[in-house]
Parts: structure tokens; C-alpha cells; sequence
């Protein structure tokens, strides 16, 4: 039997066009289901075609509009466990909620955790996710978690503007780690941003440590939401005499008018990944988009054919 007799790759309608560009690395046809509404609003699915005994790989980031896509990704789950799948694992290269990862003050809820438990009860056997906000909430799940890295493709693409004096800064402490292994693979330095958040959605900068002066910046994060972070770094680098100043990010959340503030600040470009779909009014001139497609695309293979996950990233 073949890949095709014995995989099976669906997606829901949060990110179709990453789905048709993993389906054609893998060499395979998008699986048939259809997804609609009924006249109020409850979302049904229909699998339609045979799906006995196959491993299946279902694509749903749980991005805006969030709780539209968690209850879809969790209908799918359900259809395909009662459809006899042998093995469903949820492909989700934006888990939503992630930034809900602990009781930081009384009386909240950590909606990462409870949106875990919701996937693992609806029948998933697997999680495959690109970037986590923490790598924490892979313990969330009582499934095995795949955590993939966008850094390869971002750095890939990084490197043909062969830049010189490069500093690559986290703008926060939680980021060191994920800028210190971009400093390393693109022979910078690294700088950090302190920062305080006196509420939420807003950013207050403080100070930050390493050479700037004179120095191409790139900022790495994992994702970028209202852009007050970035901005508010932008504004501080300049003042400090940064030369030019790039960022790049796994999610591109970009909500209210995040796209309109990066367009007009003195960033040269912010790079992202297609986890999240841009809409027409997201597509800027300063936003490039690089494809987590074949990363994906392999990391589906290879977990298929029980190879080595984290191979991709020796």
C-alpha cells in the first residue's frame, strides 16, 4: 500500500491555502469533507469518503475568528473517530489560547490547559504545532505533541540580505532562548529588551541590554498581535542609533490596525509564516510571508512513517 492508500490529509476552512501547499509537497489530493452551517449557526461535517483504519492529518489553526476554529477542529476530531480512523492527529500550526498559560493573578483560568483537554476528549491521538507562546503547554496535553520550529525557514530567508553588524534581539526575558539559537545561526549578537506591562495590551520599555548603537537589529518573537511591543521597540532602538531594523514571527495575529503601525514605523520589514492566513487588508508592503508548507509537510511524513521529528532541526 502507498502514502496515499494509507494517509489521509483533511482541513478544516480556518487556513485552506497552507493545506492545498502542504497536500502538493507531500504529493497527495486534499481529502473530501464538507463544512457548512446550519441556518443557526451550528457547524456541520460531513466526512466523504472512507476513512477506515487510515492515519489521519487534519489542519486547523485555531486562529481568529478562535472559538469558530477550536469548535470546528473539535466536530472534525469527533467525525473522524467515529468514522473508525486509526490514528487522528490535529495539525494545528497556531494553537489559539496559548497565551492563557497560567493563574498569573486570582480568579482567571488557564484556557491553554482547558483547550488541551478539549482536543485530547474529542478523540485526537496526536498534536503537531509550530512555535508554541510556551513550550510549557506541550505537558497540557496527555497526547504525544510534535513542536516544530519556524526558525529554519525565517533564517533561511534572513540570511540572503547578508547583513553586517547584526544584533539579534528577544523583546522580552521568555524570548532569550529562541533569539540566542537565531544569534547563532546568523552570527549576530544578541541584545534583550526589559520590559513591564502596567495592563494588558500595553507595553511599557524600560531598558535594554547589549550594543545597539550602530547596529542592523533583527527582532524574533513568535508572534505578533497588536504590534505595541514592536513599535514600542522600533521607537526605542531609533533613539538609541539602531541602523536598520528588521522583525520577523511565526503568527502573524496583526489585530486592530497592527498592519497600519508597522507600514508607517521606520521598520525596513517584518517577516512571518502562513500559520495564519492574511486577509487582502493584512497584506502590506513591510509584511513578507514565507511558507511553513514543506516543514510540515515533512514533519507529517516522517510522523507517518515513524521517522525522526527532531532531525528537521540538527
Amino acid at each position: 500500500m502507498g502514502l496515499k492508500d494509507e494517509l489521509g490529509f483533511f482541513t478544516g476552512r480556518a487556513n485552506p491555502e497552507l493545506a492545498k501547499k502542504i497536500a502538493n509537497y507531500m504529493g497527495l489530493p486534499l481529502g473530501k469533507i464538507n463544512i457548512k452551517y446550519f441556518s443557526d449557526k451550528e457547524i456541520h461535517v460531513k466526512i466523504e469518503e472512507n476513512v477506515r483504519a487510515k492515519d489521519i492529518f487534519l489542519l486547523q489553526p485555531t486562529c481568529p475568528p478562535a472559538n469558530e476554529n477550536i469548535m470546528e477542529l473539535l466536530i472534525m476530531i469527533d467525525a473522524f473517530r467515529r468514522a473508525s480512523a486509526e490514528r487522528i492527529t490535529a495539525v494545528i500550526p497556531y494553537y489559539g489560547y496559548a497565551r492563557q498559560d497560567r493563574k498569573d493573578e486570582p480568579r482567571v483560568p488557564i484556557t491553554a490547559k482547558l483547550v488541551a483537554n478539549l482536543i485530547t476528549t474529542a478523540g485526537a491521538d496526536r498534536v503537531l504545532t509550530i512555535d508554541l507562546h510556551a513550550s510549557q503547554i506541550q505537558g497540557f496535553f496527555d497526547i504525544k505533541v510534535d513542536h516544530l520550529f519556524a526558525s529554519p525557514i525565517i533564517i533561511d530567508y534572513f540570511k540572503k540580505k547578508k547583513l553586517k553588524d547584526l544584533v539579534v534581539l528577544s523583546p522580552d526575558m521568555g524570548g532569550v532562548r529562541r533569539a540566542r539559537a537565531y544569534a547563532r545561526r546568523l552570527n549576530g549578537s544578541l541584545a534583550i529588551i526589559d520590559k513591564r506591562r502596567p495592563m494588558a495590551d500595553e507595553t511599557e520599555v524600560l531598558n535594554i541590554v547589549g550594543k545597539i548603537k550602530g547596529e542592523n537589529i533583527f527582532i524574533i518573537d513568535d508572534m505578533v498581535d497588536t504590534g505595541g511591543t514592536l513599535i514600542a521597540a522600533i521607537e526605542i532602538l531609533k533613539e538609541k542609533g539602531a541602523k536598520d531594523i528588521y522583525a520577523a514571527c511565526t503568527h502573524p495575529v496583526l489585530s486592530g490596525d497592527a498592519c497600519e503601525k508597522i507600514e508607517s514605523s521606520p521598520l525596513k520589514e517584518l517577516i512571518v509564516t502562513d500559520t495564519i492566513p492574511l486577509n487582502e487588508k493584512k497584506k502590506k508592503s513591510k509584511i513578507k510571508v514565507v511558507s511553513a508548507a514543506s516543514l510540515l509537510g515533512e514533519a507529517i511524513k516522517r510522523i507517518h512513517e515513524h521517522k525522526s521529528i527532531s532531525s528537521l532541526f540538527e
